[in-house]
């Protein structure tokens, strides 16, 4: 045991390395010879053990024949890099194995000693009995071995029962959540199925719509019964197309710089309006002066076009048709070409009109939708009676409910009866038509100036502020008359009175001087334009308008 060497390995916390370990350590072995001993000796000693190496200063190792499967059964454990893994929790080795195992290393290492004391002097028999002893110490280890890897494998079944265990509880936790999902899925299949018979409703329902427009759609083929009904119906569709079609022509102007106030100025000038946005119905009273200009009282089927929805596509099937016609001419002269270079950089849309052809643009076909409608009003009014006639009303007029409408419909029965004389048209919106005993309202904008004055407020209309400066002079003229003298007054001319330049003025200023003194008497009043006054000894000429005849 001095004289043997060996590299000592990691620690570990394993009992099996230890065991092992120490069976490398403890191998069968020989001390050696010592230098004493003769040539025969090692001869007679060779038939147990192996050759001695001089260089590693080694003894030789005697092997029993009967104890060398034990031996190599020992010596053929070997230490594995990786520890085995045993739980912390798992009580594999008692005190009592601990102790025992140590017992059982002395014994060897005292049987050991012995066997290396029967070599010196040598005794074959003291080698044997330490032989025996010897193995059966290496007996004992492997028997404590065996107990221990018999301990290690019940511990493992254990552990894995506990897993086992482990596992089962999460296979419990994994079929409740198992058994919510299924109830999900039944409630999503019940809700699937509730939504199947919506759908279902749906599609019946759609069905019917689609067999109802059918059914209109075969309405529309049948000739259209005319009557007043149908022609109070034309009349309003009309009268909602031009809204339509001037709705998107002011936002083009406007976004093209044109200046509406300007343009609603030259349609119709001095009209005095509530609020800025009611000039838009000077460019429908403008549009609707275009659409019914020329109009020709004749009867003609408009069943064909009617029964297109969209007007365009009436247009395509009849090219050659009145209303193709009407179509193309109307809006020549409602859409001027500055606009419509204005609006789209281009004048194709005059050029497809010019060619027989129309544009299938959104604003085209608004403005087909308006031809339309105007264009059926006049055939079913001259349909119902050849004698249907337009009728017109100027500025200016005296409204009358009678034959007028306002387009202002909040104004409807606002204002009393003895407070009508004042309401005076300023717009014709819309004309309106006289079939027989029948009568369809021209729609018309009313001026509300005098109204608004009697309110106690003042508009700031351009008209107005022209008036109210004349108001002012005059107002300032006779409170400065008042203010010098109390007794100032105001005196007139009568009309063909003599001419007298002591407080006569004529307002032609270039005849002055132009007429001799003996001719003076001859020249008579005609007109006084503006009274004179009369201030104490100051006189201020009034001025008069005089006639030339002698």
């Amino acid at each position: 045991m001095e004289n043997a060497t060996f590299k000592p390995s990691k620690p570990s916390s394993n009992i099996s390395e230890i065991v092992s370990k120490f069976t490398k350590v403890c191998k069968l072995r020989s001390i050696g010879v010592f230098p004493s001993e003769t040539p025969n000796q090692k001869q007679h000693h060779h038939q147990h053990q192996s050759c001695h190496n001089p260089k590693n200063n080694t003894a030789p190792l005697v092997e029993e024949s009967s104890d060398d499967t034990e031996e190599k059964e020992c010596v053929s454990e070997k230490i594995h890099p990786q520890p085995i893994e045993v739980s912390s929790k798992s009580n594999v080795c008692g005190e009592g194995e601990i102790v025992k195992l140590f017992d059982t290393v002395s014994a060897l290492k005292f049987a050991y000693i012995q066997l290396q004391e029967a070599h010196i002097p040598y005794n074959p028999d003291k080698i044997i009995d330490a032989d025996q002893l010897v193995v059966a110490q290496l007996e004992s280890l492997c028997k404590i071995k065996r107990s221990y890897k018999e301990k290690q494998f019940t511990n493992k079944a254990e552990l894995d029962s506990s897993t086992c265990n482990h596992l089962q509880v999460e296979i419990e936790l994994s079929e409740k959540v198992l058994e919510d999902l299924k109830s999900q899925v039944k409630a999503k299949n019940s809700e699937i199925l509730r939504l199947q018979e919506v759908l279902q409703d749906l599609d019946l329902g759609n069905i019917g719509l689609v067999e109802k427009m059918r059914q209109i759609s075969l309405e529309k083929k049948i000739p259209t019964v005319l009557s007043i009904a149908t022609l109070e119906d034309a009349f309003i569709a009309a009268t909602k197309s031009i809204h339509d079609f001037a709705k998107p022509l002011i936002s083009l102007m406007k976004a093209s710089g044109w200046d509406l106030d300007q343009a609603a100025n030259s349609i119709e000038d001095a009209v005095v309006y509530s609020k800025r946005s009611h000039k838009k119905y000077a460019f429908e009273a403008f549009i609707a002066r275009r659409m019914f200009c020329g109009i020709e009282y004749k009867s003609y089927n408009v069943d064909e076009i009617m029964r297109f929805d969209n007007p365009i596509d009436a247009l395509t099937e009849y090219p050659n048709s009145d209303f193709a016609k009407f179509c193309g001419k109307k809006y020549l002269l409602v859409v001027h070409q500055l606009l419509e270079v204005s609006f789209f950089g281009n004048l194709y849309h005059r050029a497809f009109v010019l060619s027989g052809k129309h544009p299938r643009t959104p604003f085209y076909q608004i403005f087909a939708k308006m031809a339309k409608w105007v264009w059926v009003l006049q055939g079913i009014a001259a349909s119902i009676n050849p004698k249907a006639k337009l009728f017109t009303v100027k500025r200016g007029s005296k409204f009358s409910d009678v034959h007028m409408e306002s387009v202002e419909e909040d104004m409807e029965g606002a204002v009393e009866a003895d407070e009508q004389a004042m309401r005076r048209v300023e717009l014709m919106v819309m004309p309106g038509f006289q079939t027989g005993d029948t009568l369809l309202r021209s729609r018309v904008y009313l001026s509300k100036l005098k109204a608004f004055v009697l309110s106690g407020k003042h508009p700031r209309t351009p008209f107005y502020q022209i008036f109210a400066k004349m108001a002012k002079w005059v107002w300032v003229l006779q409170g400065i008359a008042a203010s010098i003298n109390p007794k100032a007054k105001l005196f007139t001319v009568k009309r063909g009175s003599k001419f007298s330049d002591v407080h006569m003025e004529s307002v032609e200023e270039d005849m002055e001087g132009a007429v001799e003194a003996d001719e003076q008497a001859m020249r008579r009043v005609e007109l006084m334009v503006m009274p004179g006054f009369q201030i104490g000894d100051t006189l201020l000429r009034s001025r008069v308008y005089l006639s030339k005849l002698k």
